[in-house]
């Protein structure tokens, strides 16, 4: 009888371990252990990150973060850490936590437009993946990518065509260059090389010239006319007189460092420099900024005049005079410089 009451005893006590194990595994499985208020929260996983890294960036997000460890643990997540940004939604248990950063890599939009240079660029990316500016800039300027591609140092800029794109956020600097040529390769389709052929151009020398009307006027409507002028100057070999690339090659120089110029003066006329479209015939060696979509396709779908003259029109802010002959032209050159000098603009 006594050996009877022992026999039960163990038993009970065994159910009782049983029951607390199961419990435990229970709450450390299936009970949800979130604690934020927001319906989903996110957390960026570097690559070859550690368990105590990513660990780091939940501990703020879970109700108990030692239940998560003991899982972590059983299902070996923390031997087998995957980067890329997660999703964990308000109210997820520990497995279903487990199983979303381990396997459900979210993509992100990434967006970028007018940058100046390359260096511009690599840090606005560098804010949006996860690779720094200093990786980016390396890749983008490699000599060897840039030569098997046909690009160098001036136009390399005219490779990353602004719009918004999709990436995994552990995206590394040589994946989006990659992909970045990829699209540009899909840009230039057949018909529009046909298009810059017929012009007489190159593709590198459509995306020099459209930075050109980009800086110009960024009025999408005006644009294939100022791409028009342009294009008609070098038709007959007249130089093109840009004053944007009078202001791209006076920023090389270090007395214009931190400087804005908002009016040009003959004395920027007079800068030795291959982007000075005043001195040299034909079109820079490369970009002078990044241009939007619609004026590279300004430039491959021109306006047709017989327009060989622009200047800014001070009663319409962002818009242009345009004129045939010169007199014309300085008379509405006149009109814009009375305009800048009423507004003490003088520099």
């Amino acid at each position: 009888m006594y050996i009877k009451k022992i026999l039960w005893a163990v038993a009970l006590i065994g159910l009782a371990i049983c029951g607390y194990f199961a419990y435990y595994i229970y709450g450390a499985m299936f009970k949800p252990n979130t604690k934020f208020n927001n319906e989903t929260a996110y957390i960026y996983v570097p690559t070859n990150a550690t368990y105590s890294e990513v660990r780091a960036q939940l501990e703020p997000l879970l109700g108990d973060i030692n239940t998560f460890d003991a899982l972590a643990n059983q299902k070996k997540y923390n031997t087998n850490i995957k980067a890329g940004r997660f999703a964990i939604t308000k109210g997820m248990n520990n497995n279903d936590i487990i199983n979303s950063i381990r396997s459900k890599n979210l993509p992100i939009k990434i967006a970028f437009n007018n940058q100046h240079n390359l260096e511009d660029l690599a840090g606005r990316i560098s804010t949006q993946i996860e690779a720094d500016s200093l990786s980016l800039l390396n890749a983008m300027t490699d000599s060897a990518f840039l030569s098997k591609n046909d690009f160098n140092k001036a136009t390399a800029l005219g490779m990353y065509l602004p719009n918004s794109y999709e990436f995994f956020w552990n995206t590394s600097a040589e994946t989006f260059r990659d992909r970045m040529l990829t699209e540009y390769n899909r840009f230039w389709t057949d018909t529009r090389k046909a298009q810059a052929k017929k012009l007489n151009l190159t593709p590198n020398e459509v995306i020099t010239l459209a930075s050109i009307v980009h800086e110009e006027s960024k009025q999408a409507d005006e644009q294939p006319r100022v791409a028009g002028v342009y294009l008609n100057r070098l038709r007959i070999k007249m130089p093109l007189q840009a004053d944007p690339t009078l202001k791209f090659a006076a920023y090389q120089l270090p007395q214009y460092k931190n400087t804005v110029i908002r009016r040009v003066l003959n004395i920027h006329k007079e800068i030795e420099s291959p982007y000075n479209t005043y001195k040299y015939l034909g079109l820079p060696p490369g970009l002078i900024a990044m241009p939007d979509l619609s004026a590279l396709k300004a430039v491959l779908n021109p306006e047709k005049h017989s327009y060989l003259y622009f200047a800014a029109d001070a009663k319409r802010i962002g818009y242009h005079k345009f004129a045939k002959t010169l007199g014309q032209h300085n008379n509405n050159a006149r009109a814009y410089h009375q305009y800048l000098s009423s507004q003490g603009i003088n520099k």
